[in-house]
């Protein structure tokens, strides 16, 4: 593999990955099922985007989780469950829609951070 390609889309954990990629495989289910529920075709653009956005959702949620870290750092805090799923799920969805634009931070930040240790 390239090393520029093993610093960067290899720079997740394997479980890590698949984990995410797992729970960004729910979103296109749901797109693929409204799609064919509807009268309209799907685009292959739609398609392509889709694909995209699950691929690199990983990383889309690896800035953010490092961000909130960050933010947050190692409080605790205590809420309603329901709410806590809700904003949980509102945050899965904005970084599958935008895994396009956010997952390049997380590329270029592992493409760093894995240069610099060897």
């Amino acid at each position: 593999m390239h090393p520029v390609i093993a610093k960067t889309f290899g720079g997740l954990s394997k479980p890590y990955y698949f984990r995410q990629f797992i729970f960004g495989l729910i979103f296109p289910a749901i797109f693929f099922f409204a799609s064919s529920h509807s009268e309209h075709s799907t685009s292959l653009a739609s398609i392509f985007y889709v694909t995209v956005c699950t691929f690199l959702y990983p990383y889309s949620r690896f800035v953010y989780e490092s961000v909130m870290g960050f933010i947050v750092g190692e409080n605790v805090f205590f809420v309603n469950a329901v709410l806590m799923l809700l904003v949980k799920a509102i945050t899965m969805a904005i970084c599958w829609v935008f895994a396009i634009f956010i997952a390049p931070i997380g590329l270029a930040y592992l493409y760093y951070h894995h240069s610099k240790n060897s």
